[in-house]
């Protein structure tokens, strides 16, 4: 489950709301064991996606660094390769 989980500081362009929300709630269902919660525990749990998120997207805010944003294309052809050379490529050419 969380290594679907990317890194989102420092990109250009930067991490989306959408993409931090995505992160909180892959952690959240870690954490608690729920990829779907019952009625019962929906609450807790879109809250705590809720303030992981808000949490996430702060600290992503407050951290600084004097390297130059990766590119995101770029670091998606990288991740491809890898996953190419530790799986094997399923298409030709």
């Amino acid at each position: 489950m969380c290594r679907s989980i990317k890194t989102l500081y420092n990109f250009e362009p930067p991490a989306t709301e959408q993409e931090i929300r995505a992160a909180a709630l892959q952690f959240v269902r870690k954490l608690s064991g729920f990829s779907v919660p019952s009625r019962a525990n929906e609450e807790a749990f879109e809250r705590a996606v809720d303030e992981m998120a808000a949490t996430a997207a702060r600290l992503i805010d407050s951290l600084v660094t004097t390297a130059e944003p990766r590119d995101r294309a770029i670091e998606a052809e990288r991740a491809k390769a890898r996953a190419a050379v530790r799986f094997g490529s399923s298409t030709a050419g």
